[in-house]
This record gives C-alpha cells, structure tokens and sequence, in this order.
C-alpha cells in the first residue's frame, strides 16, 4: 500500500548538513589513544628484556606469557571505558559501533589471556614435570594474589561464554545483562597479581600508567554508569504516565517528566529503561523512543519478548522510572542530504516514526519502505497515515513473510529482480537520500547489502540493529 504527495506543511527544506568529516573531537582521538595505549605496553616489555628473553625456550615462554598478559590488561581495560557510555564518544560514534569495537576487543583480550594463563602453566611444567601438580596449585592458588587472578579469569571466561551468539540467544536479556558484569569483577581481580608479580610494574613511571589507566576506566564507568544517570533520574522525576496497547503483544508506554528537554534527546535516540514496580527493577532494558521527545513527555513502545517485558505491560500509571542515556546516532545529525528514505521491519519502526515526526523536510522529501508479517503487525499505521497526509511522506506499507532466499522483502514481491533493482525501483533516487534502517539483525543486513549495490555511499546510511 502506498500514501503520498499530501499538504505541504510549515517544515522549511533543510540545507544540507555540515557534518564535518575532517573535523577533530575527543571522541575522533580515542582509535589513536587505544593504539598508542598497546604500542606503550609492548615498549614496557621491551625495556624490562623482553626481546632479549627470546634467547632461550624456557625464558621465550614466560617472557610471551608476560607480553600477552600485558596487551591482555590493556585491551580489557578499553573495553571498560568503550562501553562506559561517555557521552561525548557515544554521540561521536554511536552505540551500535562502540558495541562492536567492545566485541572484537572483547575476544582479542580473551585469547591473549588464555595465551598467558598457558603459556605459564608450559613454563611452571617444564621446569619441574615430575611436581606439575604441585606447581599448577602454586600458580593458580598459592602463590601471591593468584587465587583472586584465577577467580578473576573464570569469570571473564563465562562473560566470553555467555557472549557468544548461541549461547546469548537461549538467555534472556536480563539474564545475559547480569552475566555480563562479572567482566567488572574480572578486571578487579587480575589487577593485584600484575602489581605484585608483573617485572614491569617495578618502575615508578609503568606504575603510574597502569595505575592511571585502572583509575580512569574505574572513574568513568561509576560517573557515566553509575553517577550520571542517578543525577538525571532524580532531577527530571520520570513517571509512567500511560500504558496502551498497540497489537497483539505490543503496548506504548508515555511518561511524563520535569525539564525533559535537558536531556537534549534527540528522535532516533533510546534509554535504558528501569522501571521502580517491585523486584527486578534493577534490570535495565534498551528501548527506542516511538514519539518526538517534548520538554515533559517521552515515549517508548515495546514487544513482548519474554524478557521482562511482560512486566512492564503491566506497568500503573505513577510507577517512577530510572533512566540512562540518550544513546544512539540514528538521528537527524546524520543527515547528508536533504532527502531521506527510512526502512524498518516490524518493532524497528519506532524510531522511524519519531524521526517522520520532527525532522526537517519538505513534502516529499521523505520516503519510508515498511515491512511486516501482517495486518495486525503494522505498529503505529493510523499514526504514521496521520503523519504523511500532515508532511508529505511517502508511504509505501510491505506486508507477508519474507522470502525464502535471503531478501529483505516480503515473498511475492521483486521475483523478477534483485533486491537492489527492486529498491532503485521503489526509490530511484536511493543514492542521493540518506538511509535510515532499523529492524532485526538478518533483515538488516540484506537491506545493508541492497543499499550498498544501489549506490548508496556508506557515509549515508545509518542503521540500528533491534538485538542485544
């Protein structure tokens, strides 16, 4: 189904953004700091005979145990402050890239630890084979602060476990978000055996990198993680206001707040979300916001998806709300050209319905492509009707299953081409729009794939996976 071309409205056609592509910020330094961080710690090793321990098999092995123990620390630590949600790096880089950074991170810190936890266990072993279970005892428990490395070490590797897309897809939201702070106690418990035993710890300046580098990672994620969304809860007074119902296991919740606009929330944008209604309150979970922020009202609009959200269906108006954010970069700031086409699949057009909502355009100038399984699925149709006969949106709704093969479109539809065709057909001038894209991880990579082969330059699509 298809709306368009309605009544022309008083949103003045914007000139295109400036966004600055060679324009330096804090947040542009943090890549070049993360290297440099690495190229310091092998320097470290370096100086304290590192290289020069190579000369022989049993010196080789503790020396590589140690420079994989170091680079191990440091990547761990930038991990931390990655995901730290400073908010200058995240506006900067966005929640989805910094996601990613933290994952790859993440598992190049994990297996060069478990290089040095064997790389010294080889070496405890060879010098002594006939007492390798005493000395295995000795590394992992006896020896100083070893007992609360190897503590710190198995928590690490169930955080690695439970991270892997399996394993994260049989836990509930919560379940995983909870796992996934042992990697604090992780980072907590390795730290004092590196003091007490690390050769390149003895000198007072490597003393004070590593101990600057722990205190920093330390200091941002209790002010940003802890801190700072404590503050803005307590000084903006979020209440649920109303809980409605949107379809079949779909419900909208409003709330109502003081001096909102301080949050300088833009559409596209989420929170994460806690709601005070009894147990598990604690638990946050990441919702998009459905409706344009207002100076005293935000709204989120959530699928029931078994991990605790059935809760908050049953949410009563005045239930007070703790929030962290705003997050993201699906935003308006993004834009490069005036005009814009958005995609979304089922619960990913949230976004896209706050963005139709207060972006700048002019009457068709904004174009969005809806997918969904059926009928009842459409979340928001009659607002999103409302909407394009107020701004002149063109509409085009997609219903029914996917298509067997790897499309993003509906089955039936675009059988005669390929889904970039089909895109330059439904939108021929995808490659001068930016390109807005938000829905479940497989779907979205194919509209990533068709974007990119109807020219799309990468720089103007901007997409938010609805996963965790």
């Amino acid at each position: 189904m298809t709306t368009s071309n309605a009544a022309a409205t008083g949103h003045r056609r914007p000139p295109a953004p400036q966004r600055g592509a060679l324009r330096l910020s804090l947040a542009d330094l943090l890549g070049p700091a993360a290297i440099a961080s690495v190229v310091a710690v092998v320097f470290l090793w370096i100086r304290n005979q590192g290289l020069l321990s190579l000369t022989t098999v049993d010196t080789a092995v503790g020396s590589l145990g140690l420079l994989t123990g170091l680079v191990s620390a440091d990547l761990m630590l930038l991990q931390v402050v990655l995901l730290a949600r400073i908010p200058w790096v995240e506006r900067s880089w966005g929640h989805d890239l910094l996601t990613r950074r933290h994952r790859w991170i993440g598992f190049a810190s994990f297996w060069l630890m478990m290089a040095h936890v064997v790389l010294f266990a080889v070496q405890r072993i060879s010098r002594d084979p006939a007492s390798a279970l005493d000395e295995l005892w000795k590394l992992f428990i006896t020896d100083p602060w070893m007992l609360f490395a190897t503590i710190g070490t198995i928590a690490v590797i169930m955080v690695v476990v439970t991270s892997v897309r399996a394993a994260r897809r049989r836990l509930r939201y919560e379940s995983w978000h909870l796992l996934h702070l042992y990697a604090y106690l992780g980072v907590a418990f390795t730290f004092p055996h590196m003091l007490e035993d690390g050769a390149d710890f003895h000198e007072a300046w490597a003393r004070t990198y590593w101990w600057t580098l722990y205190l920093f990672a330390a200091g941002v994620t209790v002010l940003y993680r802890l801190g700072w969304p404590a503050w803005r809860s307590l000084y903006h007074r979020l209440r649920v206001a109303e809980v409605r119902p949107e379809g079949p296991g779909i419900f909208s919740v409003t709330m109502r707040g003081h001096r909102l606009d301080r949050l300088r929330t833009e559409s596209g944008q989420f929170f994460i979300w806690r709601f005070l209604d009894g147990p598990g309150w604690s638990r946050g979970n990441p919702y998009t916001l459905s409706a344009a922020p207002t100076a005293d009202r935000l709204r989120i609009t959530v699928k029931i998806a078994g991990d605790g959200s059935e809760r908050q269906a049953r949410l009563k108006p005045g239930t007070r709300v703790l929030i962290e954010g705003p997050y993201g970069t699906l935003t308006a700031r993004q834009r490069r050209h005036p005009r814009m086409l958005l995609i979304a699949a089922g619960i990913g057009v949230t976004p896209m319905r706050a963005l139709l909502e207060d972006t700048a355009y002019a009457p068709g100038e904004a174009v969005l492509l809806y997918r969904y399984t059926e009928a009842e699925h459409a979340v928001f149709a009659d607002e999103l009707r409302q909407i394009a006969g107020r701004r002149g949106v063109e509409l085009h709704f997609m219903p029914g299953p996917r298509r067997a093969d790897d499309s993003w479109l509906p089955a039936g539809v675009g059988t005669h081409a390929d889904d970039a065709q089909v895109l330059k057909e439904l939108v021929p001038d995808v490659a001068n729009r930016d390109v807005y894209v938000c829905g479940p991880p497989a779907w979205l990579s194919a509209v990533r794939k068709a974007t990119r082969s109807a020219g799309v330059h990468r720089d103007s699509l901007h997409t938010e996976e609805f996963a965790w």
